[in-house]
């Protein structure tokens, strides 16, 4: 299963409004070394990196497509290659960074308070995950990978499981000094109609299902999803579709 930037990326203006929303909660402090995990095509680490001018940022990426793009964006900070459920860091970091990333791992009861360990005294874990898997866009999908006729390929495909925001709290609170978490639903203006909405989940929650097809499946599967889509994202008067998409916040601090 690979990600493209570029299909990322097309909607890299609603994308990146919740990460400056996470990014502005981080207590100020003065941060020397940041880390974004799962930093896509840049645009979080350039939030990151924004806040914290004095510090040394860097990226950290399973996909290569995704770290070219990011190393274009911006040339002068450090990416890596790298799988955050193996990232064995050698330093502390003053901000470990994860925006809509640790929700494609398993196993948040251990890695979660792992990654609060590999702060500095004071430092800040800032987690945003999609909270969205009971959203008529996830349920579609599921409804119609199980009723085709690829069901025998993907039918079993399943998101790693998210929690809730007690969970997070008491998972981290014995761990950390605060802990802050909150909730927000964005109403993403998506100009094109309900295809416009296929176009934005193709880039993230539809890859597990899409990657297993071949070409004409593909194609099939998506023009199923569409027309289900079209039924429970009806466009505005103006074409314009508002996608609603809730999101979970948390900033603890060790």
């Amino acid at each position: 299963m690979t990600w493209s930037a570029k299909q990322y990326s097309t909607f890299e203006q609603e994308r990146t409004r919740p990460v400056r929303d996470l990014v502005a909660a981080i207590p100020a402090r003065n941060v020397r070394v940041a880390i974004d995990l799962g930093c896509g095509p840049g645009n979080s680490t350039e939030v990151l990196a924004s806040r914290f001018p004095q510090a040394t940022v860097t990226g950290l990426d399973s996909s290569e497509d995704m770290l070219a793009a990011a190393r274009q964006r911006l040339p002068g900070t450090g990416f890596e290659l790298a799988d955050i459920g193996n990232w064995q860091p050698a330093q502390a970091y003053d901000v470990i960074l994860a925006n809509a990333s640790l929700q494609w791992l398993p196993d948040h009861a251990t890695l979660y308070p792992q990654l609060v360990q590999q702060l500095s005294p004071g430092g800040s874990l800032a987690v945003q995950t999609p909270d969205n898997l009971e959203e008529p866009a996830h349920r579609l999908a599921r409804q119609v990978a199980a009723d085709g006729p690829w069901a025998g390929k993907i039918a079993a495909v399943k998101h790693p499981a998210r929690h809730s925001a007690n969970f997070y709290y008491q998972l981290l609170q014995p761990h950390c000094t605060a802990v802050d978490v909150w909730r927000t639903t964005y109403f993403h203006p998506l100009a094109g109609g309900p295809a416009a909405v296929v176009e934005w989940f193709k880039g993230s929650a539809l890859r597990p299902y899409l990657a297993p097809l071949d070409a004409d499946e593909k194609a099939a599967f998506l023009q199923r999803y569409l027309a289900a889509v079209t039924e429970a994202y009806p466009a505005l008067v103006n074409g314009t579709v508002l996608l609603p998409f809730p999101r979970l916040f948390i900033v603890a601090s060790r």
